[in-house]
């Protein structure tokens, strides 16, 4: 058992392209999505304690509760283990990048390194549809309602994200989905030589909750405009249920340049840059 806090990188989760493919019964909704993750991100730092609890600070700690329904603590509480947590919030809550399910996930790999014990079997899943896929944080093919992950591999390149400050809640989101029968990615994903190739893929494919987001928050076609008119940009699109967007880079100089001219034109909004990881 670990004596010393631990510390963990809880990165922005984004799906390239996400293709909602059924409902279950139970209301669930079936997902075929290739997810990326970036170098922006949260930390959470973990030091053993005796009870569960949770502090928050950052850009955005103020918008969230230190309660017990903060995914960081219901981890701990599934988990069975205490520790005294200091959420550095960076990303924007409900915003279509995995925050929340990256600070659990971020949670849950604390806690293993300071108990030595393996996450309990089926816990992930358990706090959230989005927490398998964050607890590995790695380029990942995702099935099913979030349980079925196949790896892949991702060639390097920048990453800029921009929300408006807007939130969509997710449930909205596909409560003004025309269709959940639309159809999956291609049985075998192809092998993506540099970033060019992928986006070319990547244009081929979709987010079928960028439509219904856009009814909610009208703003998204703003943001996806901004990242278009950027230089050198290879692809831009919303990211899960929105209403964060982002664009891809074949190098930092212009990721940072477009972070740059999106943060002087648009102060209010959220604009960041970093590598895919």
């Amino acid at each position: 058992m670990a004596t010393e806090p631990v510390t963990e990188f809880a990165p922005a989760k984004i799906n390239l392209c996400l293709h909602v493919i059924g409902q279950r019964a139970d209301g669930y909704h079936l997902l075929d999505s290739l997810v990326a993750f970036a170098g922006i991100g949260d930390r959470l730092v973990a030091r053993p304690a005796l009870d569960a609890r949770l502090g928050l600070e950052g850009p955005f700690g103020a918008d969230l509760s230190a309660g017990p329904d903060n995914l960081v603590l219901r981890a701990a509480a599934g988990f069975g283990a205490a520790a005294a947590f200091t959420l550095d919030k960076r990303l924007p809550p409900a915003s279509g990048i995995g925050g929340g399910s990256a600070d659990a996930a971020a949670a849950l790999r604390a806690l293993a390194r300071l108990t030595g014990k393996a996450v309990p079997e089926g816990l992930a899943m358990r706090l959230g549809a989005d927490v398998p896929v964050c607890l590995a944080s790695r380029p990942a093919r995702m099935r099913g309602v979030g349980e079925v992950l196949d790896p892949v591999a991702l060639p390097p390149g920048w990453i800029v994200l921009v929300n408006p400050r807007v939130e969509v809640p997710t449930p909205a989101a596909f409560r003004a989905l025309a269709r959940k029968d639309n159809a999956p990615l291609p049985a075998t994903l192809p092998h993506w030589s540099d970033l060019g190739v992928l986006t070319d893929w990547l244009a081929t494919q979709r987010n079928d909750l960028e439509t219904p987001a856009l009814t909610i928050a009208p703003v998204i076609s703003d943001v996806l405009a901004a990242l278009r008119a950027q230089p050198g940009r290879r692809i831009a699109r919303m990211s899960g249920s929105g209403a964060t967007c982002f664009a891809l880079f074949d190098a930092e100089a212009p990721a940072r340049a477009a972070q740059a001219a999106i943060t002087a034109a648009q102060p209010g909004w959220w604009v960041a840059a970093g590598p895919l990881l």
